[in-house]
């Protein structure tokens, strides 16, 4: 941000009294609260974080400082839940991450998988035929336990659960399966990554955090394209 356009002091005090006034809000719906699911809990604790991201923003922005607050599960990564409050139906979506690290151990592993079939495919000799003899004979959690063993290297992962009114008619959605997604709808998330054991090691080595990490871009984009989404085979 350019210095003409840099936050002013007065901007900044105005937003740390928003951050307090979001909080004495959320204490008293937490003291209030009719549920572990009470709307208005959920609706306070994005009311608050929204005011500590503008805070933590406009504090980098004038003074280049940073507040030591991260607070998980804004509007940016998951939106407030609209979802039936009795849901009768879920679905599971999970996504895998991996780096092909070592191919020939991934080929030797297929090719021993179809040398045991009668008759043989024959497709392993390829890295995409491997992937799909290795999918094909071995449950998605068996591979992320075993990933060392065919080649792999994990990255990412994440799994959404999400809640509807009733289960969709057999069928349905398996042309397009990640089309009627609703982010509305989303219960919870469990991410997995790399970054954080990155900054994680960064912190207890040397106790500093580097520069180019400070501010409000550093914070890990907990957004996902719905077509990269894996659904979980219930059938397995």
């Amino acid at each position: 941000m350019s210095d003409a356009a840099q936050s002013t002091a007065a901007e900044v005090r105005a937003a740390a009294e928003a951050v307090k006034t979001a909080l004495d809000r959320h204490l008293a719906a937490v003291e209030r609260r009719s549920g572990e699911d009470d709307p208005a809990v959920y609706e306070a604790f994005n009311e608050l974080a929204a005011a500590a991201e503008e805070y933590d923003e406009l504090l980098y922005d004038r003074y280049d400082e940073v507040t030591p607050f991260e607070i998980p599960g804004t509007d940016d990564s998951l939106p407030p839940y609209t979802g039936p409050e009795e849901p009768s139906a879920v679905s599971v979506l999970i996504r895998r991450d991996y780096a092909v690290v070592e191919p020939q151990r991934l080929l030797a592993q297929a090719q021993r998988v179809e040398a045991a079939e009668e008759p043989a495919d024959e497709v392993a000799g390829t890295v995409h035929g491997a992937l799909g003899v290795l999918f094909e004979e071995y449950e998605p959690d068996e591979i992320a336990s075993r990933h060392k063993e065919f080649g792999l290297e994990e990255g990412d992962s994440t799994l959404w659960v999400t809640a509807e009114e009733e289960r969709p008619e057999p069928g349905e959605w398996l042309e397009a399966p990640f089309e009627q997604i609703d982010p509305q709808h989303i219960v919870c998330r469990f991410d997995a990554s790399a970054v954080y054991d990155e900054e994680s090691d960064g912190e207890e080595s040397d106790g500093e955090v580097p520069e180019d990490d400070l501010g409000p871009d550093s914070e890990l984009d907990g957004e996902l394209d719905e077509d990269d989404l894996e659904p979980l085979d219930a059938d397995r």
